[in-house]
């Protein structure tokens, strides 16, 4: 998938200078966006991430849910698994992170697109340490998905905290990559008659289907009413402008 070749004089990116040359933007650089709250609103919105990693020398891409504290960027999982195991002594990892706004359809197939936002982190994961910390940073995870669920739950036990790992990473070596707005196809293709345009797609939270051992009289929590979702769930299924000026 491609779009038309942008002009020079526009290959400009938005926001601030990239932290470093690595996560600087090359082919399309105009779409590149730099600043944190650029960065950050896309983190925030979303729940799972992709770490890549290289064990032996053989890469590895892994699909783990992801959310933000302040300056970092954190997961988790068993303390048996290999991803957590080969990354949380310092080892260079990316985390990459996307939402899928639109399919693009042009009047060639080679001008056939996708209207996203996405983010790219690099650096070295590290692993909390202590039962304390590890505790609140479980304890964000569970306030990014639904605010106000973790003083519900039954608290962690020392067992449970001892078997899990949470790894974190700066978000200081980050860059945003978005693209918003219609099939670029070359004037000449405009005339073709065949129907162009873009089919809006969002993530959608459905409805809540109630566990089986559920017992009566537990209602359905604020947190999960309708229009009153909260959290990441509720970032994740608000549809992103299809229109607008950024190629």
């Amino acid at each position: 998938m491609s779009d038309a070749t942008v002009p020079a004089r526009k290959r400009q990116p938005s926001g601030r200078r990239p932290a470093s040359d690595r996560v600087r933007l090359r082919r399309l650089p105009e779409r590149g966006h730099y600043d944190r709250a650029t960065i950050d609103a896309i983190v925030d919105a979303a729940v799972v991430g992709h770490v890549g990693y290289v064990v032996d020398g053989q890469p590895f891409v892994t699909p783990t849910a992801v959310w933000r504290h302040g300056d970092r960027l954190y997961w988790h999982g068993s303390t048996a698994s290999r991803m957590l195991r080969a990354t949380k002594d310092g080892v260079p990892v990316c985390v990459t992170m996307t939402h899928l706004d639109g399919l693009v359809l042009a009047r060639s197939g080679f001008d056939h697109s996708l209207n996203y936002r996405s983010v790219m982190v690099l650096g070295r994961a590290r692993e909390v340490e202590g039962d304390e910390q590890r505790l609140a940073a479980l304890r964000d995870f569970v306030e990014h998905l639904f605010p106000g669920r973790w003083d519900e739950l039954r608290p962690p036990t020392r067992r449970e905290l001892r078997a899990t790992t949470v790894l974190w990473i700066d978000l200081d070596e980050a860059s945003a990559k978005i693209r918003v707005g219609p099939p670029k196809d070359p004037e000449e293709d405009r005339s073709w008659p065949v129907w162009a345009g873009v089919v809006p797609v969002r993530s959608a939270a459905g409805t809540p289907e109630p566990d089986a051992h559920l017992p009566a009289g537990i209602p359905l929590p604020a947190y999960l009413r309708g229009d009153a979702l909260t959290g990441a769930a509720r970032k994740a299924s608000r549809p992103h402008p299809q229109r607008g000026g950024a190629p």
